[in-house]
């Protein structure tokens, strides 16, 4: 503890940024935690779909999702997305919606923007279509 200490009077910039970043972790993982939109893992967006009729939403651009994406999902096109027009997913509007990126990362934006359209089950795929492949699941290609 006394070294710590010593460290932290000798190199107080860094110091603060540890605290900083320490605290940015916590703020995040409570943020995610208390959030309306879960990330679930491709086991569970299996389930989501057989056994809740969910649906599948793939943002990726079309070249992509014809190369491969999970069966029986909407191509939802990175244009529409950005308007918020949801026009071609309002009949599945009270199912599960579970929102497909390439890594995860891009489809919080769009799912954040399905939950105030009024989507009240929205779902991303924690490390999008790259964790469905990894898991070695099923895709299908057009």
């Amino acid at each position: 503890m006394e070294q710590f200490i010593t460290f932290a009077g000798n190199h107080p910039i860094l110091s603060t940024a540890w605290i900083a970043i320490f605290i940015l972790i916590i703020v995040i993982s409570i943020k995610i935690k208390m959030s309306p939109i879960k990330q679930i893992s491709p086991q569970q967006l299996t389930f989501l779909v057989n056994r809740e009729e969910g649906k599948v939403v793939d943002i990726r651009a079309e070249k992509e999702f014809k190369l491969g994406h999970i069966l029986d999902s909407l191509h939802l096109a990175s244009e529409k997305a950005n308007k918020n027009d949801f026009s071609s997913l309002e009949k599945h509007k009270d199912k599960p919606i579970i929102v497909v990126c390439a890594a995860g990362m891009t489809a919080a934006k769009v799912a954040e923007q399905l939950f105030k359209a009024g989507f009240t089950k929205v779902s991303l795929l924690k490390g999008g279509m790259n964790a469905w492949v990894n898991a070695g699941l099923p895709v299908a290609k057009k």
